[in-house]
């Protein structure tokens, strides 16, 4: 902006074709960065690096890294800047319900590890996965023919509820012709 005003443009007619207020712009002009601002941003900047250098290392060595860099700071103050910008260990431990794991399959295994079909729509295998993005998390839920190895249906959902699975295999169901007999198997059974 201001560069925009020495070249003889208008503050006002500068925010208008920004799409910004004045009065917050001129807000942040009265009011520069203070310096628990600076720092806390020379701090983020030296874990980002040591962070894009080694991904695999958590919080403590990343602080190790940055002190090493001349930035003083506690580990403390290390995984809550890290833990706000969202960088985390590639190898970190395994973040869920409380480490429980899934039970035991709800229905029997009709297929009894044979996961082969000799003609289509016998037997289906789903699934659900999980992928992270910059959003947040995205559920994919998938239905699968195994005679021609090919995706029959699916769904995408920002939440893992029960309609996820039902809506993949609903559009499975309206894309192939006589599903009468066929199996679909999970990991949780058939």
């Amino acid at each position: 902006m201001n560069e925009l005003a020495a070249d003889g443009i208008p503050v006002a007619v500068a925010c208008r074709v920004l799409n910004i207020a004045r009065q917050p712009y001129y807000r942040w002009r009265a009011r520069p960065v203070t310096g628990t601002e600076l720092e806390r941003a020379h701090r983020a900047n030296a874990l980002f690096d040591a962070h894009r250098d080694d991904p695999e290392f958590g919080y403590r060595f990343l602080a190790d890294e940055a002190r090493d860099a001349g930035l003083s700071m506690a580990d403390r103050t290390a995984w809550r800047i890290c833990s706000s910008m969202g960088w985390w260990s590639a190898f970190g431990k395994k973040r869920g319900r409380n480490g429980k794991k899934a039970g035991l399959p709800v229905h029997d295994d009709l297929v009894r590890r044979d996961f082969t079909a000799t003609a289509p729509n016998l037997l289906w295998l789903a699934d659900i996965t999980e992928h992270r993005t910059a959003e947040g998390k995205l559920y994919l839920c998938a239905v699968k023919d195994v005679c021609s190895n090919r995706i029959v249906g699916y769904s995408i959902d920002s939440r893992m509820k029960s309609r996820l699975a039902v809506t993949a295999l609903t559009n499975a169901v309206a894309r192939r012709d006589e599903v009468a007999g066929c199996v679909v198997h999970t990991d949780r059974g058939s």
